[in-house]
């Protein structure tokens, strides 16, 4: 039995379909919700779905688990009831991570490029354990992913008792099937396409940082089919533990994304600027790119899409299909 809590969630549905696919036994753990998250997994009707409120009663009785997936999170950036956040981010994830030790289960979790916090150079992107302590995240979000990173690390590398398997990936800028649901945290490209597709420019926003001009902010946009890779990667080498990024290690600017959504989308290139959030000002990651050395260094061979391919891929194969899910 696999268990992918939040999985009915974006990145978790589409780690569920694959792991399906592989004939395995699958547990999701999560709330579906009102947001048509249930549609996440109408391709999978063999799965199982357990709430989050009878979580500790399925394990209590759970036998035969070979892992989790703990995706299960509040993924909002601009989230602000820190109550909330923690206990849900930082409490359950402990919980379970417990759990796995104690019951001898693989546990392999999501952690995001939000924990880099304000850093602008490529160099600060390293997920080097020995640079966990500096970074400084900028949200809410961020920080409560950080402090479960540091909380787990401290835990496995100090002679805590430890899952047999950990892994932490830290998501950069996840884009593709499912993602639906999602509303604000919605990707830049199902946004941009949803402008291009009804006739209006694609709208990005202006530069808050004097040093970056406008529509060059750049991020690490990674097709939510190469996540899945990792992981399934992770889970086939059971030999493999600790934090790493899971991005492309290429940063690419707004610009050069809402170009490949007109192209992709058939559009001509129309592309205007607006205001900046007052909400989002000193806390937008103008610059992201996850440094890939420590993920390939233990084996890790598999290419990452380009941009381009991934948006094509995104528009052709979902987007502008009447199913657009996976």
């Amino acid at each position: 039995m696999i268990i992918v809590t939040g999985g009915a969630g974006f990145i978790g549905s589409c780690l569920v379909a694959a792991l399906c696919d592989r004939g395995l036994d699958v547990v999701v753990v999560d709330w579906l919700g009102d947001q048509d998250k249930w549609r996440n997994l109408r391709h999978r009707p063999a799965v199982r779905i357990v709430s989050p409120d009878d979580l500790d009663g399925f394990l209590g009785s759970a036998a035969d688990v070979g892992a989790v997936f703990h995706m299960g999170a509040i993924s909002s950036t601009t989230a602000t009831d820190g109550d909330l956040v923690w206990a849900t981010n930082v409490a359950l994830s402990e919980k379970l991570r417990d759990w796995c030790a104690e019951q001898r289960v693989r546990f392999i979790y999501a952690s995001s490029a939000a924990t880099y916090g304000a850093a602008d150079r490529a160099d600060l992107f390293s997920d080097d354990p020995a640079r966990l302590g500096t970074l400084e995240p900028l949200n809410l979000y961020g920080w409560s992913k950080h402090m479960f990173d540091q909380l787990t690390e401290a835990r496995l590398t100090r002679g805590g008792v430890r899952p047999p398997q950990w892994t932490g990936l830290k998501f950069f800028n996840v884009y593709g099937p499912n993602e639906y649901h999602k509303g604000s945290m919605i990707s830049v490209v199902k946004v941009k396409y949803d402008e291009v597709r009804a006739g209006r420019p694609a709208r990005l926003f202006r530069s808050d940082r004097p040093d970056v001009a406008d529509g060059e902010q750049v991020r690490d946009f990674i097709w939510v089919g190469d996540v899945v890779k990792v992981m399934l990667w992770l889970y086939d080498h059971p030999d493999v533990n600790g934090l790493f990024n899971c991005g492309t290690g290429v940063a690419r600017s707004y610009l050069d994304l809402a170009r490949a959504v007109c192209a992709a989308a058939g559009v001509p290139e129309r592309i205007e600027f607006i205001d900046m959030p007052e909400s989002l000002r000193g806390q937008y990651q103008s610059f992201t790119r996850a440094d890939m050395s420590r993920l390939r260094a233990v084996g890790y061979r598999e290419p990452f899409l380009s941009l381009e391919d991934g948006v094509g891929l995104y528009v052709r194969d979902y987007l502008g299909k009447s199913d657009p899910y996976l």
